[in-house]
């Protein structure tokens, strides 16, 4: 069995804003992430660093569809997938799975974690993209900064 993470959640913002907001760094380190080598492209690979983490994170087998997915690897035995959905209304729902790891007991915990994770990851941008609110900034002080 296959494990998978998975989060949703709809931005009252525009598909085209969405996607931007998500490929560029310069918005990413607005609700997500504290460091980036650069944007995500198709078949780039960038760093990602975490403020509540010492170490830096390899994003690699980038894939990009513009304003309908977004996915790569960070871990060797998933592929994160991101996908955006145009509503009627101009808003966006965004879709995010987290799969590949095969069932055991760690990965239980893992899954539990990253679902967590993206559920997070996805509140801090609707919270950024609507309302130029930075939900993540302190809110990990409390981290150890050498925990992973």
């Amino acid at each position: 069995m296959i494990l998978a993470s998975n989060a949703v959640l709809q931005i009252q913002k525009p598909i085209e804003t969405v996607f931007e907001g998500i490929v560029n760094p310069v918005h990413m380190t607005q609700y997500f992430i504290s460091e980036s080598t650069g944007r995500l492209e198709t078949g780039k690979e960038v760093y990602w660093k975490f403020p509540e983490f010492l170490n830096r994170y390899l994003i690699k087998e980038v894939s990009i569809e513009t304003n309908r997915s977004i996915s790569f690897v960070w871990d060797p035995e998933t592929v994160v997938t991101i996908t955006l959905e145009k509503q009627l209304d101009n808003s966006t729902v965004v879709r995010v799975n987290e799969n590949g790891k095969e069932l055991s007991k760690d990965h239980l915990k893992w899954v539990l974690e990253n679902t967590g994770g993206w559920a997070n990851f996805l509140a801090c941008m609707k919270a950024y993209l609507e309302y130029g609110i930075q939900l993540r900034k302190g809110g990990y002080d409390f981290m150890r900064k050498d925990e992973k």
